[in-house]
């Protein structure tokens, strides 16, 4: 089923590339496209997307105030960043203001295909490069947490299933078959010493990975 997304950012060249890129593409279709924050706030209140592509710097609201009044608008409808502005500054503040992610403008193709699919599917899309900060950014100096022995993929593996995402959802969203989500769960519960889901979200919550 094709994915309909709409697209906000001031920049008419940014739209159009994106329009492009996506054509190229079986499962996703830019459907709506917004230059302001209000533009975008109006359009979420009377259409139906599966994604909304929201840059950060807007002429009018802030790309989070955005974000925010989309949340209270439709709490479900995924809202996945896309700005040049770099992780260290927004990342944690949109992810924390209910954001499916955060993506770079300078990303390579096949990362922002990633990230909107993941996005789509109903997963929490974080960069490898977002996704190491995270993992070393809670460890106490001098003391190595659990999470720290996962790898990038086990750890995004993490906090998809910390997300109640089903096996198969990760899966899709990660162009990897069941059985190798099933591998890769086993390797987790067995590194944190854990053993349900439940028990997984918790330590996600309580180390504020997610």
């Amino acid at each position: 089923m094709m994915a309909t997304v709409l697209i906000v950012d001031d920049h008419a060249v940014v739209r159009c590339g994106l329009r492009q890129f996506l054509a190229d593409t079986e499962d996703l279709e830019i459907t709506g496209e917004a230059a302001t924050g209000l533009e975008a706030v109006a359009l979420v209140q009377t259409g139906d997307w599966s994604l909304v592509l929201l840059d950060i710097a807007l002429p009018d609201l802030s790309g989070l105030e955005v974000l925010k009044r989309i949340k209270r608008l439709r709490p479900d409808l995924p809202v996945l960043i896309f700005s040049m502005f770099s992780e260290d500054e927004f990342a944690m503040p949109a992810l924390e203001a209910g954001a499916s992610g955060y993506l770079n403008k300078d990303s390579p193709p096949a990362q922002i295909l990633t990230a909107i699919r993941t996005a789509v599917a109903g997963a929490r899309y974080v960069s490898p490069t977002l996704a190491e900060k995270l993992l070393a950014g809670v460890a106490p100096s001098g003391r190595k947490l659990a999470h720290q022995n996962l790898s990038r993929r086990e750890a995004e593996v993490l906090l998809m299933l910390s997300k109640g995402t089903s096996l198969t959802r990760i899966g899709e969203a990660l162009h990897v078959s069941v059985k190798t989500v099933s591998t890769y769960r086993a390797r987790i519960v067995e590194k944190l010493g854990l053993q349900s889901n439940a028990e997984l979200t918790r330590y996600v919550i309580e180390n504020r990975l997610g």
